[in-house]
C-alpha cells in the first residue's frame, strides 16, 4: 500500500507533538485527546482476506481500506463490521502516520456494522463519549481517510437528525444519527466527534446524491462494546452481507456475502464468499434492498438458535439449503432436472405464498395467481394445512393440462410413511410413466421422491416426501408441470419450500 512520504509524516508528526497530541504516546502512557487530538486516536484500517464483488461476482484477495478510533490506550479500536469482516489479516496505521501495526479482531456484529479491534501496541491516545443529550443542529466533525488517502481528512457539518432508525444494504440499526458531515468511501468506522473531540457517533453510510451522511448513535454503540471487547458476537453470523437491490419488478434477490469469518455460524453451515442468501427460516431476505429482514430473523431466532436458510451459489448455478448452528449446506435435489426434464432457461418473475396459517411458504411463479391456502383432512384423517397454486386451480385438479404446486404438512404419525404417501397418488401416479425414484435431501428436509412423465400423455409430475430432523411433522410438495417453459419452476419450488411450525 503506498503511504505518505517521509517528510510529510515528519512534519505531521512535529506538528502534533507541538499540540501536545502524540506526548503521551511517545512517553507510552497514553491518554484522552481533545479535539487537537482527534487526528492522533483515528485509525486508518487495511483488510486483506477473500472477498466477492456483487458488481461481477468474481471472488479474490484483496484489501479493503476503512477507518477507526481508538476507545482505550491499550489499542482497543472501533470500526465498521464491513471494514474488517472476513478479513485474514488486518494492519492499521495511527493518525496518518507510516508505522504499521497489527491488528486482531475481537467481536463485531453485521446487523449494528460494529467491530471492535485490538492494535498490537500500548500508550494511544483515544477519544471519549459525549456526556448528555445529542441535539438537533449540534456541531459535528467527521474524521478519517476516506477513498483510501493516507492523509486524514476532517469534515464540518451539523446533525440533522438526533435519534432515528437506519436501513442500509449493509446494516439494521435502531438508532442512528443523520448529519452533513461529508464522509466517503473510507471514511466507513471512524468517529464522528463533537466540538470538543468527544464521540457521538460512528459513521457508516452516506447517500452522495442527497448529501445525506449517517453515523451509528453513540448509545447503540456503547451498548455493545463491552460485549464486542470481551470476544462476543452481536446479531452476528459472521457474514460481511450487503443486500442487493430489488430488480425492476420489485423482486427480492437476497443478501450477498462478501466474505465470511473463520469459525463463525456462517462458516460451518459452508457458506461462501459469493453466495446468495435467499431466505431464512422460511422469510425472504431482502425484500426492499435492506438487511432488515436478516437482521429481524436472527433477532427472534438468536445467533445461537437453529436457522434454516437457502442459499443461491452463482459460481455453479445451484441451489443450497442447510442451516446456520445446525446442518451443514447441502446441494437441493431437484427431481427431473437434468435427468428427465432437462432443466431450461428461466427469466420469470416469482411470488411467496403461504398457507392461511402461515407456517407453510413457497416460491412460485407470479402468473400462478389462483392460491388457496386452506387445511384439509387428508390420509388416515390427519389433518393437513396446504397452499396450492396454479394459473388456475380447477383445472389443475382436474387435468393434467394445467400445471401447479401443492405443499402440504402434518404432524408426524406412524401411517405417514413416505409408501403410504405416495400410494395416495396411485389414482392420479397410474395414469403416468414412472421415470425416476430416489432419495430426498436438501440439507433441511429428508425424505423420498418419485418423478413421473408423460401424466395423460402431457405432463410431468412429481411427488416429494420430506421431514425434518426431528422427525416432529412431514411435507408433502407434488408438482405437475404441463409444458416445457414451466419445467424450470420445479427447481424453483425444491429450493424454497418451508414449514416454521
Amino acid at each position: 500500500m503506498s503511504r505518505s512520504n517521509p517528510i510529510r509524516a515528519a512534519v505531521a508528526a512535529s506538528v502534533l507533538l507541538a499540540t501536545g497530541t502524540l506526548a503521551g504516546c511517545a512517553g507510552g502512557g497514553g491518554g484522552a485527546a481533545g479535539f487537537d487530538g482527534v487526528q492522533s486516536a483515528t485509525i486508518q484500517i487495511e483488510s486483506e482476506g477473500t472477498f466477492a464483488n456483487p458488481d461481477d461476482g468474481q471472488t479474490a484477495e484483496e484489501a479493503g481500506l476503512g477507518s477507526g478510533f481508538f476507545i482505550s490506550a491499550d489499542g482497543l479500536a472501533l470500526t465498521n463490521n464491513h471494514v474488517v469482516a472476513g478479513a485474514g489479516t488486518t494492519k492499521v496505521y495511527v493518525g496518518g502516520g507510516d508505522e504499521e501495526f497489527s491488528a486482531e479482531i475481537l467481536g463485531s456484529s453485521e446487523c449494528l456494522d460494529l467491530a471492535v479491534i485490538k492494535v498490537d501496541g500500548t500508550g494511544f491516545p483515544f477519544l471519549g463519549w459525549q456526556k448528555g443529550e445529542i441535539t438537533t443542529g449540534e456541531e459535528v466533525y467527521a474524521a478519517g481517510f476516506p477513498l483510501g488517502d493516507p492523509d486524514f481528512t476532517l469534515t464540518k457539518g451539523i446533525v440533522s437528525k438526533n435519534d432515528t432508525a437506519g436501513q442500509s444494504a449493509w446494516a439494521s440499526i435502531d438508532h442512528i444519527i443523520e448529519h452533513d458531515a461529508k464522509i466517503r468511501p473510507g471514511n466507513s468506522g471512524g468517529p464522528l466527534v463533537n466540538a470538543t473531540g468527544q464521540v457521538v457517533g460512528v459513521n457508516y453510510a452516506s447517500v452522495a446524491e442527497l448529501d445525506s451522511n449517517f453515523a451509528i448513535h453513540r448509545d447503540e454503540a456503547q451498548k455493545v462494546v463491552k460485549k464486542l471487547i470481551a470476544g462476543e458476537d452481536v446479531l452476528s453470523l459472521g457474514v460481511n452481507a450487503q443486500a442487493l437491490p430489488v430488480d425492476d419488478e420489485g423482486t427480492a434477490l437476497g443478501v450477498w456475502v462478501s466474505s465470511v469469518k473463520a469459525g463463525s455460524p456462517a462458516d460451518a453451515a459452508g457458506v461462501l464468499p459469493g453466495d446468495i442468501l435467499m431466505r431464512m427460516s422460511g422469510t425472504t431476505l431482502a425484500a426492499e434492498g435492506s438487511l432488515e429482514e436478516y437482521c429481524d430473523v436472527i433477532k427472534t431466532q438468536g445467533v445461537d438458535g437453529t436457522i434454516d436458510v437457502d442459499v443461491y451459489r452463482p459460481s455453479e448455478d445451484a441451489l443450497y439449503r442447510g442451516q446456520f448452528n445446525g446442518k451443514e449446506l447441502a446441494a437441493v435435489t431437484v427431481p427431473g432436472i437434468g435427468a428427465q426434464s432437462g432443466g431450461g432457461t428461466d427469466d420469470r418473475d416469482y411470488v411467496t405464498i403461504t398457507d392461511d396459517s402461515g407456517v407453510l411458504s413457497v416460491e412460485v411463479p407470479a402468473d400462478w395467481t389462483d392460491v388457496d391456502g386452506a387445511a384439509f383432512e387428508g390420509i388416515g384423517g390427519h389433518q393437513f394445512i396446504d397452499v396450492r397454486a396454479s394459473t388456475n386451480l380447477q383445472q389443475f385438479s382436474e387435468s393434467w393440462g394445467t400445471s401447479g404446486v401443492t405443499v402440504s404438512a402434518a404432524e408426524m404419525a406412524d401411517d405417514l410413511t413416505p409408501q403410504a404417501v405416495f400410494d395416495s397418488y396411485a389414482g392420479l401416479t397410474g395414469q403416468c410413466t414412472a421415470t425416476d425414484a430416489d432419495v430426498y435431501s436438501d440439507g433441511v428436509y429428508e425424505g423420498q421422491y418419485q418423478y413421473f412423465s408423460q401424466c395423460g400423455g402431457q405432463s410431468d409430475f412429481v411427488i416429494v416426501v420430506a421431514y425434518p430432523e426431528d422427525q416432529s411433522f412431514v411435507l408433502v410438495v407434488t408438482v405437475a408441470i404441463a409444458s416445457d417453459a414451466d419445467l424450470p419452476a420445479i427447481e424453483r419450488v425444491m429450493g424454497s419450500f418451508a414449514a416454521t411450525f
